[in-house]
């Protein structure tokens, strides 16, 4: 089997789109198909079947795929075990969210810079979904992403995930919003007739904010739309609604933290490379030390 031909099946058990899997690789769409087909002849099964004006994996095409995730990812670690450049040298190109880059890479940065100066971070701020897109289009090496216990992300095996750190979130609120006991569903409803904040750049906490919500048996009225922590504050302040805000930063004077618990909103942060990957020298040594950061942190 042709490697160039697994890596358009994997492509299309990812993005389930001929034409989407042609803008991805840069060919036409009727390459795709042709290759396809070849692959298929060449297996002896029939990969893909129509699916009104599109097309899905057979059966056999989907366990095909997955093999594919297997063979290509070895097929990278031993290019990357004969490599004559050994020694960490280069540039690792990071896409992650704004906490992380402080919290987890800026330290990193730092190490690197008196240790390993002959390698490089090129940082690049990102929401989990468009991190994870530039990991899949080879834009990025490494993706420093999220999710909560409430939104888990979705299991993608063509990507390998080392978890680094979590943190309880708060429901942040007017400084002079009176006490709410009990769990999350009781302090949520109690704030049912405001407008809520929600990330404008990802989705997990909306799923969050909504899920909360209908235990408390109300629909969640989202106003307003921001990526910035620091922009969500300040519309607190200026009364412009609630949102989920993490309990283990500060907060502005006209800001309070309510704690969240049964069930706690935890967030769940995450190294995430391509499988196969980790094997380059200096994107193992950077993850090395994100996750030493991490154990000690």
């Amino acid at each position: 089997m042709d490697l160039r031909r697994l890596r358009l099946l994997r492509e299309l058990a990812r993005l389930g789109s001929m034409r989407e899997v042609a803008g991805e690789l840069g060919v036409t769409t009727s390459t795709v198909s042709q290759q396809l087909a070849v692959l298929a002849r060449e297996v002896g099964v029939d990969l893909i079947e129509p699916a009104g004006r599109r097309v899905r994996l057979t059966p056999a095409g989907r366990r095909l795929a997955g093999h594919a995730v297997t063979i290509l990812a070895a097929v990278e670690a031993a290019r990357l075990d004969l490599d004559p450049q050994g020694q960490p040298a280069g540039t690792v190109r990071v896409a992650g969210f704004a906490t992380a880059v402080r919290r987890s890479l800026l330290p990193v940065a730092a190490d690197l810079a008196v240790r390993h100066p002959a390698v490089r971070l090129r940082i690049h701020e990102h929401e989990p979904t468009e991190a994870y897109a530039l990991l899949a289009a080879d834009g990025v090496d490494l993706a420093l992403t999220y999710d909560y216990h409430l939104a888990p992300a979705p299991v993608d095996h063509t990507v390998e995930a080392t978890a680094l750190w979590s943190t309880t979130w708060s429901l942040g609120v007017p400084a002079d919003a009176p006490p709410a006991p009990g769990g999350a569903p009781e302090v949520f409803r109690e704030f049912a007739a405001h407008d809520w904040i929600v990330n404008s750049r990802n989705t997990a906490d909306e799923v969050v904010v909504r899920a909360l919500a209908s235990m408390a048996d109300f629909e969640p009225r989202i106003e307003h739309r921001a990526d910035s922590l620091e922009l969500v504050q300040d519309m607190i302040v200026a009364g412009l609604g609630v949102g989920l805000l993490p309990a283990d930063q500060p907060t502005l004077p006209g800001v309070r933290l309510l704690p969240l618990v049964g069930p706690e909103v935890r967030m769940r942060s995450y190294a995430v490379t391509r499988r196969g990957r980790t094997g380059w020298p200096p994107l193992a040594l950077v993850l090395g030390l994100l996750t030493a950061d991490a154990a000690t942190g």
